[in-house]
Parts: C-alpha cells; structure tokens; sequence
C-alpha cells in the first residue's frame, strides 16, 4: 500500500468537503450536515493557529465562520477551490474579530494616571514648530512664504502667488528650492 503525501492528503480532503457541499446544494441535507460537521474540525484547527494569544475565542469565530459559509454558500463557485473560498470567509471573521477586540482595547484602555491625559504630545507639537520656525527663518522670502503659504497654510500656488506678487512659476520654484535648502540644513550639510 502506497503511502500518501499531505498534499495527497489535503486534495482528497478538498475533493470530499467539495462533493458534500455541492450535494447539499443540491438538496442533500445529511450530506450538508456532514460538510457542516467536517469544516468545522478543519476550521477550528485553522482558527487555533491564527488565534494562539486568544483562545477563548476560537469556538466563536468557528460559529461564525460556519454561519457565513452557510450563509454565503449560494456563492461558491464549483469551478474554484472549495478551501481558498472558505479560508477567505473565515479570515474575514478574523479580522473583524480583531478589529472589534483592538477597538475595545482602546475604549477599554484606563485612564490611570492624569498626566497620561495631558500628554507631551502637545508640547513636542509646540518645539517642532519652533524648530521649524527657527529653519525658515534662514531662508531668503522668495523661499520661505512660498512654503508658509502653500505647505503650511494650505494655500494654493495661485493664491499664494496673488498674496506675495510672486508669478505661480516662482512659488513653485521657491518651494522646491526651499525645501531642499530646508533638507539639507535639517542634514547640516548647509
């Protein structure tokens, strides 16, 4: 008796999965019955790898990965592998299982300490645009209020044109020299 590979092994799995589905779309119910049965072995072993960190949800995503196959099994193609439509299904569940646990996560997240709540973040916004201030100040006008008016508030190039009587070729010359100026002091090799 020959002895089969896994990829053997996985095919024959494949095919048989695929002819108890396709007979219970075909009003075979023990037959859908037992495909039911069968996935669910094959997705709780899927799950359990992808969820080693959580595996108190595993039986949960299972149910719902069978829910959505049950009810999306109108779309299954019999021309496609039966394991890649069905893998698809369940990392969809997946990922909304861990977008909805990352959510609670953040919701869940205490505020422990008041002075979490008033970060630096604030005050590092602040010294970054000092230093920024302080970069742009060394830069010549027909540089600096083009990146002021156009990168910094938001401005278009002609807008900025209009509000310096620079031409709209010069403000966009002036924000590119300028900005490789900026580059190379923030490198200080200027």
């Amino acid at each position: 008796m020959q002895r089969t590979t896994r990829e053997e092994g996985w095919r024959a799995k494949e095919v048989h999965l695929r002819e108890l589905l396709l007979a219970g779309l075909a009003g075979d119910n023990p037959a859908y019955q037992v495909f039911l049965t069968e996935l669910s072995a094959h997705l709780r072993a899927f799950l359990r790898k992808r969820l080693a960190r959580l595996p108190d949800e595993v039986e949960d995503l299972v149910q719902e990965s069978l829910i959505a196959v049950h009810n999306q099994r109108h779309t299954y193609d019999a021309g496609q592998p039966l394991s890649a439509w069905v893998q698809a299904i369940a990392r969809y569940k997946l990922v909304d299982l861990l977008r909805r646990r990352a959510a609670q996560d953040v919701l869940n997240d205490p505020l422990d300490d008041e002075a979490d709540f008033f970060s630096t973040a604030d005050a590092q916004a602040a010294e970054a645009r000092r230093d920024l201030n302080k970069l742009l100040d060394e830069l010549p006008d027909q540089h600096r209020l083009p990146i002021i008016h156009t990168k910094l508030e938001g401005l278009s190039v002609q807008e900025a044109a209009k509000l310096t009587g620079m031409s709209e070729s010069a403000i966009k010359v002036g924000v590119h020299r300028g900005l490789k100026a900026l580059a190379a002091r923030i490198r200080g090799s200027a």
